[in-house]
Parts: C-alpha cells; structure tokens; sequence
C-alpha cells in the first residue's frame, strides 16, 4: 500500500501513546509490531517524543507524560483539521471542552486537545512538517479510531458540528462517515467506491472512525478514543502480547470482515488488533 502524505479535514491521522516508562514501552511495542523508533525532542528537552518507523514511514508515537500529569498509560488520537483555533471555537461552541487550548508544536504543526460532551478526550493536528502517519492499514499500522460512548445519539450533533460527520449503520455496527472522505480516496484510487460495492460494503469508503456503545453494565468505563491497529494474525498477536508482559483483555474472536482481540500493554494502556477475514463479512451482522 502507497505511503500516505497528509490527510483531509475531519479525519483521524495520527496516534500516540503516553507512557510513564517510554522506553519499556517502546521495547514492548517493538517486539509486538515491529516497529523501529526514533526520539524526536532535542538533547535535553523536558520530555520525551519518541516516533515509531515500519519501513522508514512514521506509524505512531510514544511519548513521557505532559509536565503536572497523572503517569497513566494511554492512546490519544489525533484528528487532522485545516485550522485548530477555528475548530477549537466550533467545539466550544457544541458543548466541549478545550482541556488545552492551541498550541504550536516546534515546526511540526498546531494542536489542541478537546474532550466531547460525554467527556471522550481527543486531539486535533494542523499539520505543517509532520503529515500524521504515513502507512496505515498493514500489519503493524493503525488500522481504526474508535469512539467509545454511552449514548451514541448525543454524540452525533457534537461532531457532526466540529468536523461534519455524518453516520452509517452498516448492519453490525455504526460509523462515522465523511463523503468528502470517499471522494478523496477515490481521486487517489479509482475505481474504490465500485471495489468497495462488490465487496459488498458499499458506502465504507466514506468511513473514517467507528463507534462503540458502552455497556450499561460497565459503570465504571468512562467514554473515551480508541485505537486498533492491523495485524495480519490476531490470535498470535494476542499470544505476543502476553510473552512481552501485557494482557489480553479480549481473546480473538471473530467480527465482520476480520477477527479482533483487545489489549493492555504492560504499562495499561489498552487497544485493539485486528485481522481482515473476508469470509466473516456477514458475522454479527443484522438484517
């Protein structure tokens, strides 16, 4: 799959992980994915930055905890926009909260971070040398945000006025959607919305995260982003992840189109893999 190079407004382009231990971390998720690392902060900066490679191209980032904060283990997500004040200013004006108001990131970009009404924490990127992540759907790359919500419905009107999503039922599950999504890919890809219908997912290609209902039985789960990312086996990924020290919070089972198991890295931080099965198009699906 062609390198990415930047993204369109309102859709997820990067991830990265905060950990209290960067390096275990990046031992971890090395032996777990591959991935090869490089610190990007400056000889004796305050913090640590450390962006993860597959291949020469940037796929995530692991980073020390921002100054004053709880040293909790957890993924972020990022979500390309054209201009962060505007953005910030429509999120404010939706009913979230600016937990940090814009700010400039070296040459790299301007970002803020945001929490929903329901309180899920996000970031939003303005990209300037850092184009988000450049290989994404491979094993061992990022393969889907999620939002993980109690209440679906309240959250629609939210971003659908921050970055003008709209959603899909897709049977077994809803989407957010962005058509301008799909008009791109298809510019960089003829021919994807017809691949897409005969694979029997037609409309897909405008998705750019999913979303996840919380249990009503899970009381103590907050709402909050999500990651997973692709692998090309999920049940050895699970057992990987348990030789290097995390759990495995989920077995693999399987879903539509793919097989998934959930984790938590030795640290806590949790996420998804995931393996495309094309034959479990119709698992879980409802009429």
């Amino acid at each position: 799959m062609p390198e990415r190079d930047g993204y369109i407004a309102g859709v997820p382009c990067w991830v990265d992980t905060s950990q209290p231990d960067p390096d275990a971390a990046s031992q971890f998720y090395g032996g777990l994915f591959g991935w090869e690392f490089e610190e990007a902060m400056p000889a004796g900066a305050p913090g640590r930055y450390v962006i993860a490679r597959l291949r020469g191209g940037d796929v995530a980032a692991v980073s020390s905890p921002p100054e004053g904060a709880p040293a909790q283990a957890f993924w972020n997500t990022y979500i390309w926009v054209e201009d962060a004040d505007e953005v910030v200013a429509r999120a404010r004006e939706a009913g979230g909260r600016i937990l940090s108001e814009p700010f400039d990131v070296m040459d790299a970009g301007r970002m803020a971070v945001l929490a929903d009404p329901e309180g899920a924490v996000f970031c939003i990127w303005q990209a300037r040398e850092h184009k988000g992540a450049r290989i994404v759907n491979e094993p061992g790359s990022l393969n889907f945000n999620v939002l993980n919500t109690r209440d679906p419905e309240a959250a629609k009107p939210f971003y659908g006025a921050v970055f003008g999503w709209t959603t899909l039922d897709f049977g077994s599950g809803q989407f957010w959607t962005l058509r301008a999504y799909g008009d791109y890919l298809e510019e960089l890809t003829p021919g994807t919305r017809e691949r897409t219908a005969e694979f029997g997912a037609a409309g897909f290609e405008d998705v750019v995260a999913a979303i996840t209902q919380i249990p009503g039985d899970d009381p103590d789960t907050p709402a909050h982003w999500s990651v997973t990312f692709s692998t090309d086996d999920a049940d050895a990924t699970a057992a990987r992840t348990t030789e290097l020290g995390g759990a495995v919070l989920l077995a693999p089972v399987d879903a539509p189109y793919s097989r998934v198991t959930v984790l938590r890295d030795p640290q806590g931080a949790t996420f998804s893999a995931t393996a495309v099965v094309p034959e479990n198009k119709d698992v879980g699906r409802r009429d």
